[in-house]
Protein backbone atom coordinates (compact mmCIF):
# COMPACT_ATOMS: atom_id res chain seq x y z
CA UNK A 1 0.00 0.00 0.00
CA UNK A 2 2.95 2.35 0.74
CA UNK A 3 4.59 1.64 -2.69
CA UNK A 4 1.24 2.60 -4.00
CA UNK A 5 0.84 5.70 -2.79
CA UNK A 6 4.82 6.41 -3.60
CA UNK A 7 4.41 5.79 -7.28
CA UNK A 8 0.87 8.03 -7.38
CA UNK A 9 2.77 10.39 -5.36
CA UNK A 10 6.18 10.53 -8.12
CA UNK A 11 3.70 10.25 -11.06
CA UNK A 12 1.89 13.40 -9.70
CA UNK A 13 4.74 15.25 -9.01
CA UNK A 14 6.52 14.63 -12.72
CA UNK A 15 3.06 15.36 -14.33
CA UNK A 16 3.69 19.24 -12.18
CA UNK A 17 6.88 19.35 -13.29
CA UNK A 18 6.43 18.50 -16.90
CA UNK A 19 3.50 21.21 -17.19
CA UNK A 20 5.34 23.74 -15.50
CA UNK A 21 8.31 23.29 -18.11
CA UNK A 22 8.18 25.71 -21.00
CA UNK A 23 8.11 24.60 -24.09
CA UNK A 24 11.63 23.40 -25.56
CA UNK A 25 10.48 23.88 -29.51
CA UNK A 26 11.40 27.19 -30.46
CA UNK A 27 9.19 30.25 -32.06
CA UNK A 28 10.38 30.48 -35.44
CA UNK A 29 10.31 33.96 -37.28
CA UNK A 30 10.96 33.72 -40.50
CA UNK A 31 10.97 37.48 -42.07
CA UNK A 32 11.57 37.67 -46.26
CA UNK A 33 12.32 40.79 -47.55
CA UNK A 34 11.67 41.65 -51.26
CA UNK A 35 14.38 42.73 -53.54
CA UNK A 36 16.75 44.28 -50.10
CA UNK A 37 19.94 44.14 -51.32
CA UNK A 38 22.76 43.72 -48.77
CA UNK A 39 24.10 47.46 -49.69
CA UNK A 40 21.11 48.55 -48.10
CA UNK A 41 21.45 47.41 -44.52
CA UNK A 42 23.56 50.24 -41.97
CA UNK A 43 25.04 46.80 -40.93
CA UNK A 44 26.79 46.25 -44.77
CA UNK A 45 27.59 50.13 -44.87
CA UNK A 46 24.60 51.58 -45.96
CA UNK A 47 25.53 55.55 -45.46
CA UNK A 48 21.68 57.33 -46.36
CA UNK A 49 19.65 54.91 -44.49
CA UNK A 50 19.98 53.73 -41.23
CA UNK A 51 18.68 50.44 -40.35
CA UNK A 52 19.07 50.11 -36.32
CA UNK A 53 16.53 47.46 -35.25
CA UNK A 54 17.79 45.06 -38.10
CA UNK A 55 21.69 45.75 -36.77
CA UNK A 56 20.67 44.77 -33.68
CA UNK A 57 20.03 41.25 -34.70
CA UNK A 58 22.84 41.20 -36.11
CA UNK A 59 24.62 42.11 -33.12
CA UNK A 60 22.40 39.76 -30.78
CA UNK A 61 22.82 37.09 -33.11
CA UNK A 62 25.04 35.27 -36.43
CA UNK A 63 25.40 37.18 -39.71
CA UNK A 64 25.89 34.60 -42.63
CA UNK A 65 28.59 36.54 -45.06
CA UNK A 66 28.21 33.95 -48.00
CA UNK A 67 24.27 33.74 -48.26
CA UNK A 68 22.85 33.23 -51.52
CA UNK A 69 19.44 33.79 -53.07
CA UNK A 70 17.48 33.60 -56.02
CA UNK A 71 18.02 36.48 -59.02
CA UNK A 72 14.07 37.20 -58.61
CA UNK A 73 11.45 37.13 -56.76
CA UNK A 74 9.08 33.92 -58.53
CA UNK A 75 12.50 31.61 -58.77
CA UNK A 76 13.44 32.41 -55.22
CA UNK A 77 9.92 31.96 -53.15
CA UNK A 78 9.88 28.61 -55.06
CA UNK A 79 13.33 27.43 -54.39
CA UNK A 80 12.88 28.69 -50.35
CA UNK A 81 9.32 26.66 -50.05
CA UNK A 82 10.58 23.75 -51.79
CA UNK A 83 14.36 23.04 -51.16
CA UNK A 84 14.62 22.89 -54.55
CA UNK A 85 16.81 24.49 -57.37
CA UNK A 86 15.42 27.12 -60.13
CA UNK A 87 17.82 25.46 -62.55
CA UNK A 88 15.40 22.74 -63.21
CA UNK A 89 12.12 23.67 -64.91
CA UNK A 90 10.47 20.49 -63.91
CA UNK A 91 11.29 21.57 -59.68
CA UNK A 92 7.97 23.63 -59.42
CA UNK A 93 5.33 25.28 -61.73
CA UNK A 94 4.57 28.85 -62.16
CA UNK A 95 1.73 30.52 -63.30
CA UNK A 96 1.21 33.78 -65.50
CA UNK A 97 0.04 37.12 -63.12
CA UNK A 98 -3.11 39.20 -63.23
CA UNK A 99 -5.67 36.66 -63.02
CA UNK A 100 -6.74 37.55 -59.53
CA UNK A 101 -6.99 41.80 -60.74
CA UNK A 102 -10.26 40.25 -62.49
CA UNK A 103 -12.25 39.84 -59.68
CA UNK A 104 -12.25 43.60 -59.84
CA UNK A 105 -13.16 44.27 -63.33
CA UNK A 106 -15.99 41.69 -62.58
CA UNK A 107 -15.04 39.31 -64.82
CA UNK A 108 -14.62 36.31 -62.25
CA UNK A 109 -15.40 35.49 -58.77
CA UNK A 110 -12.55 33.68 -56.37
CA UNK A 111 -14.21 30.33 -56.98
CA UNK A 112 -14.12 30.29 -60.83
CA UNK A 113 -10.29 31.42 -60.23
CA UNK A 114 -9.92 28.42 -57.74
CA UNK A 115 -11.59 26.31 -60.21
CA UNK A 116 -9.03 27.38 -62.87
CA UNK A 117 -5.74 26.84 -60.68
CA UNK A 118 -6.73 23.93 -59.42
CA UNK A 119 -7.25 22.72 -62.88
CA UNK A 120 -3.92 23.44 -64.34
CA UNK A 121 -1.83 22.82 -61.50
CA UNK A 122 -0.53 19.63 -60.80
CA UNK A 123 -0.39 18.37 -57.15
CA UNK A 124 2.59 17.89 -56.04
CA UNK A 125 3.70 14.30 -54.83
CA UNK A 126 2.56 12.80 -51.44
CA UNK A 127 6.00 12.49 -50.12
CA UNK A 128 6.85 15.82 -51.29
CA UNK A 129 7.11 18.32 -48.12
CA UNK A 130 7.19 22.12 -47.86
CA UNK A 131 8.46 24.38 -45.33
CA UNK A 132 4.96 25.18 -43.55
CA UNK A 133 4.17 21.34 -43.78
CA UNK A 134 7.53 21.01 -41.87
CA UNK A 135 6.61 22.85 -38.77
CA UNK A 136 2.66 22.21 -38.84
CA UNK A 137 4.00 18.24 -39.02
CA UNK A 138 5.82 18.96 -35.37
CA UNK A 139 3.24 20.60 -33.46
CA UNK A 140 3.66 24.31 -34.55
CA UNK A 141 1.01 26.70 -35.72
CA UNK A 142 1.80 27.93 -38.90
CA UNK A 143 0.99 31.73 -40.43
CA UNK A 144 2.10 33.10 -43.49
CA UNK A 145 1.48 36.90 -43.86
CA UNK A 146 2.12 39.28 -47.37
CA UNK A 147 3.08 38.53 -50.50
CA UNK A 148 2.30 35.02 -50.35
CA UNK A 149 4.38 31.74 -52.04
CA UNK A 150 5.71 32.21 -55.37
CA UNK A 151 3.40 33.38 -57.86
CA UNK A 152 2.38 34.25 -59.82
CA UNK A 153 -1.09 33.14 -58.94
CA UNK A 154 -1.66 30.75 -56.03
CA UNK A 155 -4.35 28.60 -54.94
CA UNK A 156 -6.03 28.43 -51.76
CA UNK A 157 -5.89 24.34 -52.15
CA UNK A 158 -1.08 24.96 -52.29
CA UNK A 159 -1.49 27.35 -49.34
CA UNK A 160 -2.98 24.26 -47.40
CA UNK A 161 -1.02 21.65 -49.15
CA UNK A 162 2.07 23.84 -48.24
CA UNK A 163 1.31 23.64 -44.04
CA UNK A 164 -0.35 27.17 -43.64
CA UNK A 165 -3.10 26.45 -40.94
CA UNK A 166 -3.63 30.39 -41.20
CA UNK A 167 -2.61 33.22 -44.32
CA UNK A 168 -3.66 36.60 -45.30
CA UNK A 169 -2.08 38.79 -47.99
CA UNK A 170 -1.41 38.69 -51.49
CA UNK A 171 -2.57 35.44 -53.43
CA UNK A 172 -1.05 37.26 -56.55
CA UNK A 173 2.27 38.93 -57.14
CA UNK A 174 1.29 41.25 -59.95
CA UNK A 175 -1.44 42.66 -57.49
CA UNK A 176 1.40 42.66 -54.70
CA UNK A 177 3.01 45.72 -56.86
CA UNK A 178 0.65 48.17 -55.46
CA UNK A 179 0.70 48.81 -51.50
CA UNK A 180 -3.66 50.09 -51.92
CA UNK A 181 -5.39 46.85 -52.56
CA UNK A 182 -9.40 46.74 -52.55
CA UNK A 183 -9.62 42.92 -51.26
CA UNK A 184 -6.56 40.65 -49.92
CA UNK A 185 -7.04 36.88 -49.38
CA UNK A 186 -7.90 35.07 -45.67
CA UNK A 187 -7.66 31.02 -45.51
CA UNK A 188 -9.12 31.49 -48.91
CA UNK A 189 -11.63 33.79 -48.46
CA UNK A 190 -11.76 37.76 -50.47
CA UNK A 191 -11.49 39.98 -47.55
CA UNK A 192 -12.73 43.46 -49.03
CA UNK A 193 -10.82 46.38 -47.57
CA UNK A 194 -12.85 49.46 -47.13
CA UNK A 195 -11.65 52.67 -48.59
CA UNK A 196 -9.35 50.93 -51.47
CA UNK A 197 -10.99 51.14 -54.77
CA UNK A 198 -7.88 50.71 -56.94
CA UNK A 199 -7.89 48.16 -59.12
CA UNK A 200 -4.34 48.36 -59.56
CA UNK A 201 -4.19 48.44 -56.05
CA UNK A 202 -2.18 52.30 -56.30
CA UNK A 203 0.68 50.96 -58.61
CA UNK A 204 1.95 53.64 -60.07
CA UNK A 205 4.73 53.30 -62.65
CA UNK A 206 8.46 54.57 -62.50
CA UNK A 207 11.11 56.78 -63.86
CA UNK A 208 10.01 60.11 -62.19
CA UNK A 209 8.24 62.43 -63.95
CA UNK A 210 6.29 65.46 -62.30
CA UNK A 211 2.88 64.04 -63.33
CA UNK A 212 4.14 60.95 -61.53
CA UNK A 213 4.88 62.33 -58.58
CA UNK A 214 1.59 63.85 -58.74
CA UNK A 215 -0.46 60.41 -59.45
CA UNK A 216 1.80 59.06 -56.62
CA UNK A 217 0.71 61.51 -53.94
CA UNK A 218 -3.04 61.14 -55.39
CA UNK A 219 -4.85 59.22 -52.48
CA UNK A 220 -7.98 58.96 -54.24
CA UNK A 221 -9.07 55.19 -53.54
CA UNK A 222 -5.97 54.31 -51.25
CA UNK A 223 -7.01 54.78 -47.83
CA UNK A 224 -5.29 52.09 -46.24
CA UNK A 225 -1.49 50.51 -46.48
CA UNK A 226 -1.42 46.62 -46.89
CA UNK A 227 1.99 46.65 -44.77
CA UNK A 228 0.27 48.09 -42.10
CA UNK A 229 -2.48 45.25 -42.29
CA UNK A 230 0.01 42.36 -42.35
CA UNK A 231 1.99 43.96 -39.37
CA UNK A 232 -1.39 43.93 -37.44
CA UNK A 233 -1.66 40.52 -38.59
CA UNK A 234 1.59 39.07 -37.87
CA UNK A 235 1.87 40.60 -34.41
CA UNK A 236 -1.87 39.24 -33.63
CA UNK A 237 -0.86 35.86 -34.61
CA UNK A 238 2.25 36.03 -31.96
CA UNK A 239 0.15 36.85 -29.50
CA UNK A 240 -2.91 33.96 -29.83
CA UNK A 241 0.32 31.77 -30.49
CA UNK A 242 2.83 32.98 -27.40
CA UNK A 243 1.78 29.94 -25.30
CA UNK A 244 2.34 27.09 -28.41
CA UNK A 245 5.27 26.55 -30.78
CA UNK A 246 4.41 28.47 -33.96
CA UNK A 247 6.10 29.26 -37.47
CA UNK A 248 5.56 32.93 -38.78
CA UNK A 249 6.19 33.39 -42.07
CA UNK A 250 6.47 36.90 -43.35
CA UNK A 251 7.33 37.98 -46.73
CA UNK A 252 6.97 41.13 -47.01
CA UNK A 253 6.42 43.31 -49.82
CA UNK A 254 8.82 46.02 -48.59
CA UNK A 255 10.69 47.73 -49.78
CA UNK A 256 9.73 46.00 -53.32
CA UNK A 257 8.50 49.16 -55.86
CA UNK A 258 7.02 51.14 -57.38
CA UNK A 259 7.82 53.22 -54.87
CA UNK A 260 4.72 53.86 -52.62
CA UNK A 261 4.43 55.01 -48.79
CA UNK A 262 1.53 56.74 -46.37
CA UNK A 263 4.39 59.52 -45.52
CA UNK A 264 8.16 60.16 -46.40
CA UNK A 265 10.27 59.27 -43.00
CA UNK A 266 11.56 62.40 -41.01
CA UNK A 267 14.47 61.15 -41.65
CA UNK A 268 14.85 61.85 -45.22
CA UNK A 269 11.82 64.35 -45.46
CA UNK A 270 14.68 67.80 -45.92
CA UNK A 271 17.72 65.82 -47.12
CA UNK A 272 18.29 67.89 -50.13
CA UNK A 273 20.63 65.74 -51.91
CA UNK A 274 17.35 63.31 -52.59
CA UNK A 275 15.25 63.44 -55.00
CA UNK A 276 11.41 62.84 -53.97
CA UNK A 277 11.13 59.24 -55.04
CA UNK A 278 14.56 58.70 -53.38
CA UNK A 279 13.24 59.87 -50.17
CA UNK A 280 9.95 58.02 -50.86
CA UNK A 281 12.24 54.30 -51.18
CA UNK A 282 14.11 55.19 -48.71
CA UNK A 283 11.08 55.70 -46.66
CA UNK A 284 10.20 52.11 -47.64
CA UNK A 285 13.65 50.66 -46.19
CA UNK A 286 13.06 52.46 -43.05
CA UNK A 287 9.60 51.12 -42.18
CA UNK A 288 10.52 47.66 -43.02
CA UNK A 289 13.40 48.31 -40.65
CA UNK A 290 10.66 49.68 -38.03
CA UNK A 291 8.44 46.83 -38.63
CA UNK A 292 11.40 44.60 -37.44
CA UNK A 293 11.85 46.74 -34.29
CA UNK A 294 8.22 46.29 -33.91
CA UNK A 295 8.31 42.58 -33.72
CA UNK A 296 11.32 42.16 -31.84
CA UNK A 297 9.55 44.77 -29.29
CA UNK A 298 6.46 42.60 -29.15
CA UNK A 299 8.18 39.02 -28.41
CA UNK A 300 10.40 40.76 -25.60
CA UNK A 301 6.67 42.36 -24.20
CA UNK A 302 5.67 38.56 -24.17
CA UNK A 303 8.42 37.18 -22.67
CA UNK A 304 8.96 34.82 -25.58
CA UNK A 305 11.91 36.24 -27.35
CA UNK A 306 14.69 34.09 -25.53
CA UNK A 307 13.68 30.99 -27.53
CA UNK A 308 12.39 32.75 -30.37
CA UNK A 309 14.50 32.18 -33.69
CA UNK A 310 14.40 35.16 -35.88
CA UNK A 311 15.90 34.85 -39.33
CA UNK A 312 15.75 38.02 -41.51
CA UNK A 313 17.12 37.51 -45.26
CA UNK A 314 15.78 38.56 -48.88
CA UNK A 315 14.82 36.51 -51.92
CA UNK A 316 17.16 38.34 -54.27
CA UNK A 317 19.59 41.28 -55.10
CA UNK A 318 19.08 44.83 -55.12
CA UNK A 319 16.57 46.20 -57.59
CA UNK A 320 15.66 50.36 -58.25
CA UNK A 321 12.58 52.10 -57.96
CA UNK A 322 13.48 55.46 -58.12
CA UNK A 323 14.79 56.01 -61.11
CA UNK A 324 14.80 59.83 -63.27
CA UNK A 325 16.56 61.77 -65.98
CA UNK A 326 19.63 62.51 -65.16
CA UNK A 327 20.46 60.06 -62.43
CA UNK A 328 19.78 56.36 -62.74
CA UNK A 329 16.97 55.62 -65.49
CA UNK A 330 15.95 52.32 -66.83
CA UNK A 331 16.90 50.86 -68.92
CA UNK A 332 20.07 51.41 -66.90
CA UNK A 333 23.38 52.88 -68.59
CA UNK A 334 26.70 53.97 -67.65
CA UNK A 335 25.75 57.58 -66.31
CA UNK A 336 29.30 58.97 -67.58
CA UNK A 337 29.21 57.13 -71.37
CA UNK A 338 25.82 56.54 -72.07
CA UNK A 339 26.71 53.17 -73.00
CA UNK A 340 24.08 50.44 -71.39
CA UNK A 341 24.60 47.65 -68.99
CA UNK A 342 24.80 43.65 -70.48
CA UNK A 343 25.99 41.84 -67.80
CA UNK A 344 29.13 40.95 -69.42
CA UNK A 345 31.39 43.55 -70.94
CA UNK A 346 29.38 46.35 -69.38
CA UNK A 347 28.76 45.39 -65.50
CA UNK A 348 25.94 47.61 -63.88
CA UNK A 349 27.74 49.20 -60.46
CA UNK A 350 26.58 51.91 -58.39
CA UNK A 351 28.75 54.28 -58.88
CA UNK A 352 28.73 53.99 -63.30
CA UNK A 353 24.91 53.63 -62.86
CA UNK A 354 23.97 56.30 -60.19
CA UNK A 355 22.63 54.85 -57.50
CA UNK A 356 22.60 57.08 -54.67
CA UNK A 357 21.65 54.47 -52.23
CA UNK A 358 24.49 51.77 -53.45
CA UNK A 359 21.80 49.16 -52.56
CA UNK A 360 24.12 46.30 -54.38
CA UNK A 361 27.17 47.26 -51.61
CA UNK A 362 29.77 47.62 -54.47
CA UNK A 363 28.90 44.48 -56.28
CA UNK A 364 28.35 44.40 -59.70
CA UNK A 365 24.87 43.80 -61.23
CA UNK A 366 21.27 43.96 -59.77
CA UNK A 367 17.97 41.45 -59.49
CA UNK A 368 17.41 39.41 -62.63
CA UNK A 369 21.32 38.98 -63.12
CA UNK A 370 23.74 35.92 -61.80
CA UNK A 371 26.02 38.38 -60.98
CA UNK A 372 26.58 39.09 -56.93
CA UNK A 373 24.58 42.01 -56.59
CA UNK A 374 21.44 39.92 -58.06
CA UNK A 375 21.84 36.68 -55.99
CA UNK A 376 24.06 37.66 -52.57
CA UNK A 377 21.60 38.15 -49.98
CA UNK A 378 21.74 39.35 -45.87
CA UNK A 379 21.44 36.75 -43.64
CA UNK A 380 20.90 37.27 -40.16
CA UNK A 381 19.71 35.03 -37.75
CA UNK A 382 18.93 35.59 -33.77
CA UNK A 383 17.40 32.90 -30.87
CA UNK A 384 19.16 33.99 -27.39
CA UNK A 385 18.54 30.65 -26.24
CA UNK A 386 21.21 28.67 -28.71
CA UNK A 387 23.13 31.40 -30.91
CA UNK A 388 25.73 33.38 -29.22
CA UNK A 389 25.56 37.28 -29.68
CA UNK A 390 27.69 38.73 -32.63
CA UNK A 391 29.15 35.84 -34.74
CA UNK A 392 30.01 35.76 -37.94
CA UNK A 393 29.83 33.17 -40.64
CA UNK A 394 31.50 31.87 -43.70
CA UNK A 395 29.48 28.94 -44.13
CA UNK A 396 28.23 28.54 -47.88
CA UNK A 397 24.28 29.06 -47.32
CA UNK A 398 21.49 28.98 -49.91
CA UNK A 399 18.03 29.92 -49.49
CA UNK A 400 17.09 26.26 -50.70
CA UNK A 401 18.77 25.25 -47.43
CA UNK A 402 15.77 26.83 -45.42
CA UNK A 403 13.36 23.48 -45.33
CA UNK A 404 16.20 21.22 -44.06
CA UNK A 405 17.23 23.50 -41.38
CA UNK A 406 13.90 23.94 -40.27
CA UNK A 407 13.44 20.26 -39.93
CA UNK A 408 16.33 19.75 -37.70
CA UNK A 409 15.06 23.31 -35.48
CA UNK A 410 11.38 21.46 -34.83
CA UNK A 411 12.74 18.17 -34.90
CA UNK A 412 10.98 16.69 -38.19
CA UNK A 413 12.65 13.73 -39.94
CA UNK A 414 11.19 12.97 -42.69
CA UNK A 415 12.37 15.11 -44.95
CA UNK A 416 12.52 13.65 -48.81
CA UNK A 417 15.06 14.08 -51.15
CA UNK A 418 15.81 17.89 -51.75
CA UNK A 419 18.83 19.89 -52.99
CA UNK A 420 19.33 21.95 -49.64
CA UNK A 421 21.39 21.11 -46.51
CA UNK A 422 21.09 22.45 -43.29
CA UNK A 423 22.93 25.49 -41.65
CA UNK A 424 21.32 24.20 -37.79
CA UNK A 425 24.81 23.40 -36.53
CA UNK A 426 26.00 26.33 -37.63
CA UNK A 427 23.30 28.45 -36.69
CA UNK A 428 23.88 27.17 -32.90
CA UNK A 429 27.70 27.56 -33.29
CA UNK A 430 28.51 23.88 -33.57
CA UNK A 431 31.28 22.07 -36.08
CA UNK A 432 28.83 21.66 -39.14
CA UNK A 433 28.76 17.97 -40.22
CA UNK A 434 28.01 18.76 -43.62
CA UNK A 435 28.06 21.73 -46.14
CA UNK A 436 27.65 22.29 -49.88
CA UNK A 437 30.40 21.98 -52.10
CA UNK A 438 29.11 24.27 -54.24
CA UNK A 439 25.24 26.03 -54.83
CA UNK A 440 23.87 26.66 -58.38
CA UNK A 441 21.49 29.17 -59.38
CA UNK A 442 19.98 29.79 -62.34
CA UNK A 443 19.04 33.47 -63.89
CA UNK A 444 17.95 35.51 -67.20
CA UNK A 445 21.44 34.77 -69.15
CA UNK A 446 22.14 31.67 -67.62
CA UNK A 447 23.29 29.56 -64.70
CA UNK A 448 26.08 30.58 -61.92
CA UNK A 449 27.64 27.71 -59.75
CA UNK A 450 29.68 29.14 -56.69
CA UNK A 451 32.16 26.59 -54.51
CA UNK A 452 32.28 26.91 -50.61
CA UNK A 453 36.13 28.13 -50.89
CA UNK A 454 35.00 31.19 -53.17
CA UNK A 455 35.53 30.12 -56.91
CA UNK A 456 32.24 31.36 -59.23
CA UNK A 457 31.65 29.99 -63.01
CA UNK A 458 28.96 32.32 -64.56
CA UNK A 459 27.78 32.16 -68.11
CA UNK A 460 26.51 34.33 -70.40
CA UNK A 461 24.00 31.85 -72.86
CA UNK A 462 22.89 33.91 -75.09
CA UNK A 463 26.75 35.29 -76.04
CA UNK A 464 28.15 31.91 -75.15
CA UNK A 465 30.33 33.32 -72.69
CA UNK A 466 31.68 32.01 -69.48
CA UNK A 467 33.51 34.04 -66.64
CA UNK A 468 35.17 32.86 -63.56
CA UNK A 469 36.50 34.67 -60.57
CA UNK A 470 37.96 34.40 -56.98
CA UNK A 471 35.27 35.77 -55.15
CA UNK A 472 37.30 35.98 -52.12
CA UNK A 473 39.53 38.75 -53.91
CA UNK A 474 37.03 39.69 -55.93
CA UNK A 475 33.91 40.14 -54.76
CA UNK A 476 33.07 42.64 -57.40
CA UNK A 477 33.81 40.22 -59.94
CA UNK A 478 36.29 42.75 -62.10
CA UNK A 479 39.11 39.86 -62.63
CA UNK A 480 38.04 36.75 -65.09
CA UNK A 481 39.87 34.32 -64.79
CA UNK A 482 38.54 31.57 -67.60
CA UNK A 483 41.48 31.87 -69.57
CA UNK A 484 44.55 31.33 -66.61
CA UNK A 485 42.41 28.33 -64.96
CA UNK A 486 40.75 26.58 -67.87
CA UNK A 487 40.95 23.54 -65.97
CA UNK A 488 38.79 24.91 -63.32
CA UNK A 489 36.03 26.26 -66.06
CA UNK A 490 35.93 22.67 -66.97
CA UNK A 491 35.39 21.55 -63.70
CA UNK A 492 32.86 23.68 -62.61
CA UNK A 493 30.99 23.69 -65.63
CA UNK A 494 30.55 19.85 -65.23
CA UNK A 495 29.24 20.46 -62.21
CA UNK A 496 27.04 23.09 -62.97
CA UNK A 497 25.75 21.10 -65.86
CA UNK A 498 24.45 18.34 -63.44
CA UNK A 499 22.72 20.53 -61.52
CA UNK A 500 21.15 21.28 -64.43
CA UNK A 501 19.91 18.38 -65.70
CA UNK A 502 23.05 18.03 -67.98
CA UNK A 503 21.41 21.19 -70.17
CA UNK A 504 22.14 25.10 -69.60
CA UNK A 505 19.45 26.20 -71.23
CA UNK A 506 17.30 24.86 -68.32
CA UNK A 507 19.36 27.44 -66.33
CA UNK A 508 17.91 30.00 -68.34
CA UNK A 509 14.88 30.91 -65.94
CA UNK A 510 12.47 31.47 -68.78
CA UNK A 511 9.23 31.39 -66.80
CA UNK A 512 7.42 34.19 -68.44
CA UNK A 513 7.90 32.03 -71.53
CA UNK A 514 7.23 28.96 -69.66
CA UNK A 515 4.70 30.12 -66.96
CA UNK A 516 1.20 28.74 -67.58
CA UNK A 517 -1.39 30.65 -68.95
CA UNK A 518 -4.27 29.66 -67.18
CA UNK A 519 -7.09 30.83 -68.74
CA UNK A 520 -5.82 29.14 -72.22
CA UNK A 521 -5.25 25.92 -70.44
CA UNK A 522 -8.85 25.77 -68.95
CA UNK A 523 -10.14 26.36 -72.32
CA UNK A 524 -7.85 23.99 -73.83
CA UNK A 525 -8.87 21.38 -71.18
CA UNK A 526 -12.48 21.96 -71.90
Amino acid sequence: MKLNKVFVLLFLLVSVFAKAQPNEQPNIILIYADDLGKGLLSHYGQKIISTPHIDHLAQEGVTFENAYSGMVCAASRASLITGLRDCRPDNFQVTQAGIYKKISQGVYTNNDIQNMLNTVLTPPNSDAVFLGEVAQKQGYVTGQFGKLEWGFSASHRQMERHGWDEYYGYLDHVRAHGFYPPFLFRNGEVEYIQGNTRADCGKTKENETQEKYKERWNMEGKTVYSQDLFMSNALRFISENKEKPFFLYFPTQLPHGPASVPAVHPDFANNPELTAVEKEYASMVKMLDDNVGQIMAHLKKLKIDDNTLVIFTSDNGHEIYYTKEGRTYKPYKNVNTGVKFDDLEHKFYSDLGGDVFNGNGGRAGLKRSNLQGGIQAPLIARWPAKIKAGRKSDLLVANYDFLSTLADVTGFQDVSETDGISFYNELIGRENSKQHNHVVYASFIGPTIITNDGWKLRTHVPKEAFELYYLPEDFKEENNLAEKFPKKVKDLKKEMLKACNGDLENGVFTFRKNSINIEKMVKNKN
